[in-house]
């Protein structure tokens, strides 16, 4: 690449988190990096973009290195918004999501900050990743994974990706000489099965605190759980088009 390409970076877990300061180590060492990522945490927002109160952004400047970083007020997906349309004003050649503390594979990604902002990106028209780690540490060691983001990111950049899909990129909670490569996958078919409990706090008010187990409901050995549990790093195409196309044909059949 003769130019360096322009790399907008962003996360769910807000702008000071370790996977994040990690990734746009990585990132340096392609091109030009502007961060633009929430000013505290924001896991677990999906999609959501805030319509009901004022956005604030502004220059920040957290540890060494070229890039052009920004704290913002809103969600993941406000970010990426907001690094299009006001502070580049322009298409950048790539963006990066994460490194995000904790999984998002299989049916993670409907709820994941982390991917939301990469699907949005991939709305605007900005090929997009979202990275994430399985160690939800806050001081996880990213080390391992360095490498392979950077050798996913020059792929991208150089190969392109089609129209509407975007890269989620999942990394075992593993040792660099312990990996055993990359894996194009499918996501697994599984669900939360999540639990409310009940308690009450100091002054006798009822509160509810989700819990939860992940169930996999896949025995396939083409899916990123099954990639993630034999040591390999799975990389899932998904896309924004949440058409069923194989139901209209039976949904045409319908008296409406």
């Amino acid at each position: 690449m003769k130019n360096k390409p322009l790399i907008l970076v962003t996360n769910d877990d807000g702008i000071t988190a370790p996977g994040i300061r990690t990734l746009i180590k990585v990132m340096n060492t392609i091109g030009n990096v502007v961060v633009v990522a929430p000013d505290s945490p924001q896991s677990g927002m999906g999609h959501a973009i805030t319509v009901d109160n004022v956005l604030h952004c502004n220059p920040i400047k957290i540890d060494e290195g070229n890039q052009i970083e920004y704290s913002c007020s809103g969600t993941p997906a406000d970010c990426v918004k907001m690094a299009k349309k006001i502070i580049l004003n322009k298409t950048p050649d790539l963006c990066v999501s994460g490194i995000n503390h904790g999984a998002n594979s299989s049916i993670s990604v409907l709820y994941s900050g982390t991917m939301s902002a990469a699907i949005e990106a991939g709305i605007e028209g900005i090929p997009s990743i979202g990275f994430s780690l399985l160690d939800y540490d806050w001081l996880a060691d990213f080390n391992a994974s360095e490498e392979f983001i950077k050798k996913i990111a020059l792929n991208v950049l150089s190969n392109g990706l089609p129209k509407g899909v975007i890269l989620n990129v999942n990394i075992p909670k593993l040792k660099k000489e312990e990996m055993k490569g990359i894996k194009i996958c499918r996501q697994a078919n599984g669900i939360w099965e999540e639990n409310y409990t009940k308690r009450k706090n100091p002054s006798g008010k009822e509160y509810y605190w989700l819990s939860g187990s992940f169930k996999n409901n896949d025995k396939g050995q083409d899916t990123d759980i099954w990639a993630l549990e034999n040591g390999y790093i799975s990389v899932v195409p998904v896309q924004f088009d949440m058409t069923a196309h194989h139901a209209i044909q039976n949904l045409n059949t319908w008296d409406l």
